[in-house]
C-alpha cells in the first residue's frame, strides 16, 4: 500500500495593503513583515525590473557569512554553505552562466555574495528561473536579510535577521513560498 502524500507547507507572501514593497510573510499561522522588490510584485518578471515574481518557489540552497554569524538554524537538516570571498551570482543575460553561481572575478555582470553590508549574512536561493532557465526572466531571486531601514529589494524577499532565523527553524522540506 502506498503512503499518502501530505500537502506541502505553504508560505504565503503578499504585499502589505497600501505599500509597493512592504510585504507580509505567513507561515503556520504566524505573520512576519518582509520587504519585496522596489517596484512591487509582477506576474511577468523581467531581468532588472526590480519586481518580486508572483509564483510558487522553493528554497533550494542556503548560504551564510561564517565570518559574521553562526550557521543558520533548522532548514530541515540540509547544510548551509559558508560564503567565500570569491562567490558570486551571474545576472548577465548574455552569459552562459546566467542565473547561476559563479567564481569571481568574472567580466559578466554579477552579484557579489560576500557583500560589505549585512544583506547576505544569510541568503537562500529560491528556484525562480533555475530549471529550465529563460534568458531575461529574472535572476538572483533570493531570500535574504532586510536592510536596517526596511527598504526595498531588487526583486528578492527580505526579512530582519531574527525573523529569517525563525522562518528557517519552521521550514519543512517541502515548503513552498507563494508570492501573490
Amino acid at each position: 500500500m502506498r503512503a499518502l502524500r501530505s500537502k506541502p507547507q505553504m508560505i504565503r507572501v503578499t504585499r502589505k495593503p497600501g505599500s509597493v514593497h512592504d510585504g507580509l510573510l505567513t507561515i503556520d499561522g504566524q505573520t512576519l513583515p518582509c520587504q519585496l522588490g522596489r517596484t512591487g510584485t509582477t506576474h511577468v518578471k523581467r531581468e532588472g525590473d526590480g519586481a518580486t515574481p508572483c509564483a510558487p518557489m522553493r528554497l533550494v540552497s542556503l548560504w551564510y557569512r561564517a565570518d559574521r554569524i553562526n550557521r543558520p538554524p533548522g532548514w530541515f537538516g540540509r547544510t548551509a554553505v559558508p560564503i567565500r570571498q570569491h562567490d558570486g551570482w551571474c545576472d548577465d543575460v548574455n552569459d552562459s552562466r546566467y542565473n547561476r553561481p559563479v567564481t569571481l572575478p568574472i567580466c559578466a555582470s554579477h552579484e557579489v555574495l560576500s557583500r560589505d553590508d549585512h544583506l547576505y549574512d544569510i541568503v537562500g536561493v529560491l528556484d525562480w528561473n533555475l530549471h529550465p532557465r529563460s534568458l531575461a526572466r529574472g535572476s538572483a531571486i533570493f531570500l535574504h536579510c532586510a536592510r536596517p531601514d526596511a527598504g526595498p529589494t531588487a526583486g528578492c524577499i527580505a526579512l530582519q535577521l531574527d525573523d529569517l532565523r525563525l522562518l528557517l527553524r519552521k521550514l519543512q522540506p517541502d515548503a513552498v513560498f507563494t508570492v501573490v
